[in-house]
């Protein structure tokens, strides 16, 4: 029967839950990294709660092989070599067009901001690499969020949560893990080519339980009030794992803080300025902050992504003039025909920038196309000590 009466999504059936808190829900503003299998699933779940913002980052296409498992995705999909978030965003806004969805075509760390980390409730991991697990904790370490990592191979599934104080996927890995990670990390475009060199063996039915597990999760931190009692339990410093081979189901005590531990670095009394964006000119840029900073002379710190104004080859001894930020690096090597043949066989060397200041010379390009996101946060070196400044402007992008 038709009425004039908006349906509210979840009103009769959520709210028969005792802790649901439509409002909460509504509200809630979720990041899901990865929008493979577990992504899938991840982003349906929460759609299906009516999670009021969710934000899809990967930098991945669609194959045919993504739909054994991806139930967002279509064969027409493959075929048009559609981008994975856009897809995913798309498809979740038709199961519940009540919420926003907002795909993020790119990398983790070099095309989405801090800002956005640090604005929403939850991060959700669902990466298939070390490498990118371990740039993902520094984010969310950096930005004073907990993530919940997600894991599926064969019929085994894993879910685990990492949090400043409790938890850290860093602390956790063996010398050897975290020697492997070091040894491909030297260029920040890596994690696409790790990302995407392997496949791994699992089924539908891993990737809908651990997925469901890590919305389950992610609903629980999302109701969690600050003094308040909650009546349920999160795994903050557990391994939940699920073996489909034998049908056991264990909780383990899965927790490591170390003292030493670079990960555990946190930004904190950031400096909001609705002046600045990462769409606007280096030069603009600096002069903002000497005068938001009151200060004479800053240095903008380029953490996640050097700027390489040129690379040298080895055999033959040749100069290629870039001017790109070091995640397009090998994208920029692949589509050019004389760098690709020389990757095989020669050792580029990198002359970049990691540190930008007046001096720069490269002033009239952006902020976002020397390789820092829309609404990051910036580390900016003064005569007063080190500040942290966010491009605040660019906060309406992610509809904030």
């Amino acid at each position: 029967m038709h009425t004039d009466k908006l349906y509210e999504w979840g009103e009769g059936v959520f709210t028969l839950l005792s802790w649901f808190k439509q409002d909460k829900v509504k509200n809630a503003k979720v990041l899901v990294v990865g929008a493979g299998a577990l992504g899938n699933e991840v982003v349906k779940n929460l759609t299906l709660f009516g999670v009021g913002r969710i934000y899809v980052c990967d930098f991945d296409r669609i194959e045919l092989t993504n739909l054994t498992r991806s139930v967002l995705f279509r064969e027409e999909d493959a075929y048009k070599h559609a981008y994975k978030s856009e897809i995913a965003a798309k498809r979740a806004m038709e199961i519940n067009p009540q919420i926003k969805v907002f795909p993020i075509v790119g990398n983790l760390f070099s095309e989405v901001g801090l800002g956005l980390y640090k604005d929403v409730d939850v991060v959700i991991g669902c990466l298939d690499s070390r490498i990118a697990r371990y740039l993902l904790n520094r984010l969310c370490m950096r930005a004073g969020k907990a993530w919940i990592d997600g894991s599926i191979e064969n019929m085994t599934g894993v879910v685990k949560i990492y949090a400043p104080g409790v938890n850290c996927y860093e602390c956790n890995l063996s010398r050897e893990e975290f020697n492997h990670i070091m040894l491909r990390t030297g260029c920040a475009d890596v994690v696409r080519t790790q990302a995407s060199a392997g496949r791994v063996a699992t089924t539908p039915i891993s990737a809908s339980i651990v997925g469901a597990m890590q919305a389950q999760e992610a609903m629980k931190i999302i109701h969690m009030t600050e003094n308040e009692p909650a009546p349920f339990k999160t795994l903050l410093g557990k391994m939940w794992r699920f073996e489909g081979m034998t049908n056991s189901i264990n909780t383990y005590k899965y927790a490591s803080w170390k003292n030493n531990c670079p990960a555990h670095e946190q930004w904190s009394d950031i400096i909001t300025c609705n002046d600045l964006s990462a769409n606007m000119k280096v030069g603009d840029v600096l002069t903002v902050l000497k005068s938001v900073l009151d200060v004479r002379a800053v240095e903008i710190n380029m953490r996640n992504n050097k700027f390489i104004e040129k690379i040298i080859s080895d055999r033959p001894e040749k100069e290629f003039k870039l001017n790109i930020p070091e995640s397009k690096l090998e994208e920029t090597i692949q589509s050019d025909e004389e760098l690709r043949k020389l990757s095989y066989r020669t050792v580029f060397h990198k002359c970049f920038y990691e540190n930008i200041d007046e001096d720069f010379p490269f002033k009239e390009l952006t902020l976002k196309e020397i390789g820092i996101p829309l609404y990051d946060i910036i580390q900016v070196s003064t005569e007063k000590g080190v500040k942290y400044v966010e491009l605040s402007k660019d906060a309406e992008y992610y509809g904030l």
